[in-house]
């Protein structure tokens, strides 16, 4: 073996060696060199074992050939893969589409009215009762806008079928459990409830008022958050 051959052997295995403790990607860049070289030829095979076993365990990129007829490349480019979020964009805009927001925070204004008038109007929701001779109704109003949200009544057949009549003091009661159950399945936890003073004692009106309250549900509003 040649003077020239033991030299190109040592300084091989140095520089193999060396980029196999660093893990530089130059490596390629050496190699590529190397295998152009006609003295390639003429390293053991103890060299080249090695330098295969080099390339079998650094991680390739699409832009690196290892060819000896590929144009030599001054150093390896690290892979950068897409990210998937690339493509979206925070809108700077928001829009709240809940319109009871306001009102979950306490933030949502009351409509005052005059001071005479009864009951008053200052909630948000608000329960009322009512009696018929043959029937009993039950159903929350929406204060600023005056609609019907949630109701119950002894005229539904759901209901209806259950009790034994439709005007009694049990019916009252289980009004008031279904209603709750709906306010709650709504999302309407808070409602002020105002009885006519001298039906307020009643036993069907003190059976529903109970009934609500053993359901889950607040009757009153929790105060209004100025600032």
């Amino acid at each position: 073996m040649s003077a020239s051959t033991l030299g190109i052997d040592s300084r091989l295995r140095c520089k193999l060696l060396f980029l196999l403790l660093t893990g530089q990607t130059m490596f390629f860049e050496a190699f590529q060199r190397l295998r152009t070289m006609s003295a390639l030829s003429g390293i053991p095979r103890q060299g080249r074992f090695l330098a295969g076993l080099l390339l079998k365990d650094t991680p390739r990129c699409a832009d690196v050939r290892l060819s000896s007829t590929a144009a030599v490349h001054s150093a390896a480019e690290p892979c950068q893969e897409a990210s998937p979020n690339d493509s979206y964009v925070v809108n700077p805009n928001f829009i709240n589409r809940n319109p009871r927001n306001l009102e979950r925070l306490a933030l949502a204004v009351k409509d005052r009215g005059w001071a005479t008038v009864w009951p008053s109007h200052q909630f948000w929701h608000r329960l009322h009762y009512k009696r018929s001779q043959h029937h009993i109704t039950a159903f929350v109003e929406h204060g600023p806008s005056g609609t019907v949200v949630i109701s119950a009544s002894t005229q539904e057949w759901p209901i209806k079928r259950h009790l034994y009549s439709t005007q009694d003091v049990a019916a009252s009661e289980n009004i008031g459990r279904v209603l709750a159950q709906r306010c709650l399945a709504a999302g309407i936890q808070h409602m002020t409830f105002t009885a006519i003073p001298w039906q307020y004692k009643c036993e069907s009106i003190q059976r529903f008022r109970n009934a609500v309250k053993e359901g889950g549900v607040i009757l009153s509003e929790p105060r209004r958050i100025f600032k």
